[in-house]
């Protein structure tokens, strides 16, 4: 099943000031791109759409995916799957055990050990079960932090800059396996990024974000 995300009025504010409001949907495969400068609110948003909104923030709106209102959901219900600027990897664990912690429960221990190392072999990374993170280059974490959140099976993914600390040639490989990865899945994407880069490789609309004086109407944001 393919799904939708749309953001229905959604307007975030901090201390009673408006900070960022949204109103666009997004198809099944799509990359949608929000640009703008540092704090005009583009990675809280995607903490609310995640559920992560931190206590400080209000929020209005509705954050639907298939028609499915998710604002009032845990974080864990919601399938939205995060990818940030650093991968995160789990230092205590072995490769093969981050993308373990990702995998949804179903199957046996044997079908989950066989998961895994397809999926590692599907980025490139055959025989990297046992290794140590810390081994790894740049650009393998990121692989193997796209995968994690993959195996998680998401119904949307939102890009938090993944690509702004890989340095040009990694930043072009991962953009293609990222927005590979993605459409095959036709998951609705939302893209947060400073790199013009990004958005000219997602190949979808993108919306500018400045300083927050009105919304109104589809697909307006703060100008």
């Amino acid at each position: 099943m393919t799904h939708d995300l749309a953001l229905e009025n959604v307007a975030i504010s901090l201390d009673g000031k408006p900070l960022v409001a949204v109103n666009t949907r997004i198809a099944p495969g799509e990359v949608l791109t929000l640009m703008g400068p540092s704090g005009v609110g583009k990675s809280t948003l995607l903490a609310h759409i995640a559920g992560f909104l931190a206590p400080s923030f209000e929020a209005s709106g509705r954050v639907l995916l298939n028609g499915q209102d998710l604002t009032k959901l845990p974080a864990q219900a919601r399938r939205a799957g995060l990818l940030f600027q650093d991968p995160l990897l789990f230092p205590h664990l072995s490769v093969g055990g981050n993308l373990a912690f990702g995998l949804r429960e179903k199957g046996s221990r044997r079908q989950r050990r066989e998961r895994i190392e397809a999926a590692l072999a599907d980025i490139g990374l055959a025989g990297f079960f046992d290794r140590d993170p810390a081994t790894l280059s740049g650009g393998q974490r990121s692989r193997v932090a796209l995968m994690r959140v993959l195996l998680s099976e998401p119904r949307a993914m939102l890009l938090d800059e993944p690509f702004s600390k890989l340095d040009t040639a990694l930043r072009d490989e991962m953009r293609r396996l990222v927005f590979e990865r993605v459409r095959s899945r036709r998951l609705p994407t939302l893209m947060v990024t400073h790199d013009q880069e990004d958005a000219n490789a997602a190949g979808g609309r993108v919306i500018e974000l400045k300083a927050f004086r009105s919304c109104h109407g589809k697909d307006n944001l703060p100008y």
